[in-house]
């Protein structure tokens, strides 16, 4: 078994145990730091929210959270660190940037125009993978790519392909963002088509489509895909409902694809600046949203679709080990 790198040390695959592929302990999106006068990092409210998460998973058996922050929108490892020591929890964090739209590109656009920004970002990647995440020893234990919608606009496709380099270097596990579900497909061939191990990918916010075969057709790379918007259903999100993501589950454990499957819920505990303005069509929308939701409604759901406690243990806890590993 190989070991996976926390941000507290590294832990053995094999005892990762219950684990949320893709969550947000904090996150802010692209620009947050320039609100900083009104919308400052309070640390002691964030601390109490996030260890109030991490109890909140434990509560269903989680052991392991995947943060799927990535460094420009608010990753901060000494914070993540803490609520580890603080809770117990094994908490994973990442190296990579978000889809364009919602990132920071300007400073490797600037930087394309005098250096090879591929051969910088994979330097970026594998430095945060084997030595550690700015003048820390806490390294990064996941690769986060992610694309926009319905494409992989040419500065994203550095970024794949600065990881499949990173990946073949260093061994370690790429998970990504597909915007609404779209480009599952394209991203599995560009990342083994640039030589990325399928073993040790998994193809994210794949539950954004229901439709089985188009899930098929990623599985057809021999990757990995993650139903890990849990919660975050309806017009807000623009996305299927947890009881069409539920069905989507037991259909694709009848075709045989039961040990290709994982779960998370893409939730935010913290959104960096200023708080969200909670109108009762968001407090509507987001009742579900949170990390508490896999284990109130889906592991139910799932049970009562006939899955036996084998299968759902598979999708937390045997599956996410065999990536790992």
């Amino acid at each position: 078994m190989n070991d996976v790198q926390t941000v507290t040390g590294p832990v053995r695959a094999d005892r990762l145990g219950r684990t949320l592929m893709h969550e947000h302990f904090l996150f802010g999106f692209a620009g947050w730091q320039g609100d900083a006068t009104l919308g400052g990092f309070r640390e002691a409210e964030y601390t109490d929210v996030c260890v109030q998460a991490a109890e909140d998973a434990r509560a269903y058996g989680i052991s392991t959270i995947v943060d799927a922050t990535t460094n420009e929108c608010g990753r901060n490892v000494r914070f993540l660190k803490k609520i580890a020591q603080i809770t117990g929890m094994h908490i994973i964090c990442s190296t990579g940037y978000y889809f364009q739209d919602e990132s920071a590109y300007a400073y490797w656009n600037f930087r394309r125009g005098f250096s090879n920004i591929e051969e910088e970002i994979y330097e970026m990647m594998v430095t945060e993978l084997t030595k550690g995440i700015e003048d820390t020893d806490i390294k990064a234990g996941v690769i986060k790519l992610a694309s926009s919608k319905g494409q992989i606009t040419p500065m994203e496709e550095i970024f794949f392909c600065a990881a499949a380099r990173a990946q073949k270097e260093t061994g370690c596990v790429i998970i990504t963002h597909t915007q609404l579900g779209t480009m599952g497909p394209k991203q599995a061939d560009l990342l083994t088509s640039e030589g990325a191990d399928p073993s040790k990918i998994a193809i994210g916010h794949m539950c954004g489509s229901v439709d089985a075969a188009y899930h098929e057709q990623v599985l057809a790379y021999g990757v990995y895909v993650n139903l890990d918007r849990f919660g975050l259903e309806g017009k807000l999100f623009h996305t299927p409902t947890d009881e069409q993501r539920m069905d989507l589950i037991q259909k694709l454990l009848e075709k045989g694809y039961g040990d290709k499957l994982l779960l998370g819920h893409d939730s935010v505990n913290v959104n960096l600046g200023r708080g969200l303005i909670m109108t009762d069509f968001m407090k509507d929308a987001m009742k579900d949203a949170n990390i508490r939701n896999i284990g109130k409604k889906v592991l139910p759901g799932l049970k009562k679709r006939g899955l036996s406690d084998t299968q759902i243990d598979a999708l937390l806890a045997a599956n996410p080990a065999a990536l790992f590993s």
